[in-house]
């Protein structure tokens, strides 16, 4: 929840001078990357020399009294609305957040009928109307449950938007500081000229290919900036390479590129795609790799064509809840390097996919479904850090998996199930807690470890097969004592109450004849 040294460099240096905000004991450190953890003061040290970042270094001005409380000024805001998130919790995943969104509507919706029968209905009874009163408020109080987790994402999407402001702030306090203009000068020389050099280029494609039918166009490494909307009009086009320039934006008119196949917008500036993308019902490949994507649209899980997706190197916090479910003929999804700490449960539905890489985020683990995915034969998973700590039995279920690198995680066993995974040739374990198998197993290499787990996993088997024969065999017993008992309880029962049905028979009966005589 702290701002990430690595995204927010000044951000951070002058939080870290707020008193209360700065690193008061071991329990913040996990907030920061691991890559960039807090060093944590020596007993006595004033919190106001850590965390250092070397940026006074850098950037002598922050030592600057002044400076530094003209920035510590500016960032009030950020500090308040972090405390308020600290006490409201974590960011809810996606799945989560979209289940709610899809709950409340349907809340909502059961509710506009309820309210128009009623208006419609005679006058209801009073316990009639007691217990509709009862059940519109369960379902008030579901709905502000479901409205309280939007509300919660939302607001850390602001807080996310207000650390991207109050960093800009102290870079222009910090410019003013040190009055230099030298990288505003540098950056304006030549950047005019190489735009209007793009779009006379740009402008030359798009006037070649008027009437005529172009299929490929290789526009890569022109510095441009901006693409005309006129490229939606390319209707015969199937590969477009847009990699290694500046583009911010890509228009909304690259939806009508029906005939698509191959789309390379890798090394960019983008930080949204438009929902358009989902027109392109025809691409086979998509690389968005190396942009500033802070999510990809839910629109591209209509591209049901795809084969291979790479987003890695962006600022992904999630992937779209229902991408496994439409995307079922991708083979290699590629998401590396960004902030994902969750995958979909739907993921588990791409049947096809062959490579899965998610080296370099902060998962926090795997869905269950994760099993589902029979043909995939490469798994990268590492570098997660403190945050992956272990994987499902379901695992086991990957019988196709060739290569699994788990290194740099803080998983301390693998699951029981691992020993079936008898495809494995490659795996990589460093940098983990590993107990279960020992080190000793994991150094003989991936065979060792495979038969280790086997092992362990039949005599788990064997574990649970031995208790289960106890559990019949104790029910059998018991269930033969409870009939033998069950029927003497019904013989005394039987006894016992002809016994006293016949004494209380002789006790009631009067014979007419005896009372006559008397």
């Amino acid at each position: 929840m702290d701002p990430n040294p690595k995204n927010f460099p000044i951000l951070s240096y002058v939080m870290s001078k707020f008193p209360s905000i700065g690193p008061k004991r071991a329990a913040d450190l996990p907030d920061f990357d691991i890559e960039q953890p807090r060093p944590v003061p020596p007993p006595g040290a004033l919190t106001s020399t850590a965390p250092s970042f070397e940026l006074a270094v850098q950037m002598p001005h922050l030592t600057d009294p002044k400076v530094i409380a003209s920035m510590r000024s500016a960032v009030a805001e950020v500090a308040q609305t972090r405390s308020i998130l600290q006490t409201l919790g974590d960011r809810p995943d996606h799945e989560s957040v979209d289940t709610a969104k899809a709950k409340l509507a349907e809340i909502e919706s059961d509710l506009s009928k309820e309210l128009e029968e009623i208006v419609l209905s005679p006058r209801p009874s009073d316990a009639d109307r007691l217990e509709g009163r009862s059940h519109l408020a369960a379902e008030e109080k579901e709905r502000q449950m479901y409205k309280a987790v939007i509300q919660l994402d939302e607001m850390h999407e602001e807080y996310e938007k207000l650390l991207r402001d109050a960093e800009e702030k102290l870079e222009k306090i910090y410019e003013s500081a040190a009055a230099g203009g030298d990288a505003e000068a540098e950056g304006s020389g030549e950047s005019l000229p190489v735009e209007e050099e793009v779009n006379e280029e740009v402008v030359g494609i798009l006037q070649a290919s008027s009437g005529k039918v172009t299929e490929r166009i290789d526009l890569s490494g022109r510095r441009l900036r901006f693409l005309p909307e006129a490229f939606g009009g390319l209707r015969g086009l199937v590969a477009l390479n847009l990699s290694s320039n500046q583009l911010e934006v890509i228009p909304d008119s690259i939806g009508g590129l029906e005939t698509l196949e191959d789309l390379n917008l890798s090394s960019n500036l983008l930080e949204s795609l438009p929902d358009s993308m989902g027109l392109l019902v025809n691409l086979k490949i998509l690389d968005v790799s190396g942009n500033k994507l802070a999510a990809l649209p839910d629109s591209i899980c209509h591209c049901r064509s795809l084969v291979e997706l790479d987003a890695s190197f962006n600022r992904l916090a999630y992937l779209p809840t229902n991408i496994g479910y439409e995307l079922v003929n991708l083979r290699r999804l590629s998401i590396s390097l960004n902030k994902i700490r969750s995958l979909p449960t739907s993921i588990g539905e791409m049947r096809s996919l062959c490579l899965l890489d998610v080296h370099f985020n902060e998962l926090r683990g795997l869905p269950l479904s994760i099993g589902r995915l029979t043909n995939l034969e490469i798994l990268n998973l590492s570098s997660n850090f403190s945050d992956l700590t272990e994987l499902p039995n379901t695992f086991g279920d990957l019988t196709n998996l060739k290569e699994l690198d788990l290194s740099n995680n803080q998983i301390h066993a693998l699951p029981d199930t691992f020993g079936r995974l008898d495809s494995l040739t490659k795996l990589n374990l460093d940098q983990n807690p590993l107990v279960i198998p020992p080190t000793e197993v994991v150094n003989e290499g991936v065979e060792a470890v495979k038969l280790f787990m086997s092992k362990r996993w039949l005599e788990i088997l064997e574990e649970e097969e031995r208790k289960s024969t106890l559990e019949v065999e104790e029910q059998t017993q018991t269930g033969w004592l409870t009939r033998s008992t069950s029927w003497l309880n019904n013989v005394v029962s039987g006894v016992s109450g002809s016994v006293s049905g016949y004494l209380g028979d002789g006790k009631s009966s009067t014979d007419p004849y005896l009372n006559q005589q008397l």
